[in-house]
């Protein structure tokens, strides 16, 4: 019974940190009708930490054909052959530890209206939840003064990997839709 009471809290803890938690933050003074177009600021994906096992061409490959994709969606178009473009892309994919703790409530009385209570004291067993969470973040610079003018970021608690290479493609497009969709600011 302790065990299922366990199991069932770690799950619960893990579906409340399953969706991308999304914040957005942009320079209000800045005219973002003005951008039209834009390039990667190279290094065009940042790894933190500079792992091996995070870092990966193939993820890079997805990470810049989804934000190309959003980015043309929202009429700003890539400039060619090195001519200055209006925005710079960075984008940082961020994998960090991070622990909760879980309290688990178990003992108390028992009984009903007919008879007495019976049972043991009340108490609770509190426990360390390890896991590891995701974080997408995609700078936009001005491509004159170099400046910051719109971040959105999204964390999400990794609890398995995407099996197949789609759903690989499929999770960040998804990531990066919901990023981007905060862009032009409102």
């Amino acid at each position: 019974m302790i065990r299922r009471l366990v199991v069932l809290s770690l799950a619960l803890l893990l579906t409340a940190c399953a969706s991308n938690q999304v914040t957005q933050d942009f320079d209000a003074g800045r005219d973002f009708a003005g951008y039209r177009s834009w390039s990667w600021q190279e290094p065009a994906l940042q790894y933190r930490p500079e792992d091996p096992r995070i870092k990966s061409d193939l993820t890079e490959q997805r990470v810049r054909q989804a934000v190309a994709a959003q980015l043309d969606q929202r009429g700003l178009r890539p400039v060619a052959g090195g001519a200055p473009a209006d925005l710079k892309v960075r984008v940082y994919l961020i994998v960090e530890d991070r622990q909760q703790q879980v309290t688990i409530p178990y003992g108390g009385a028992w009984g009903g209206a007919w008879g007495p209570y019976w049972g043991g004291p009340m108490y609770n067993e509190t426990r360390s939840v390890d896991y590891k969470v995701g974080t997408l973040q995609i700078d936009l610079l001005d491509g004159r003064d170099g400046k910051l003018v719109w971040r959105a970021s999204a964390e999400h608690a990794i609890d398995d990997y995407p099996a197949t290479p789609q759903a690989r493609t499929t999770a960040i497009q998804k990531t990066v839709a919901q990023l981007l969709s905060h862009y032009p600011p409102r």
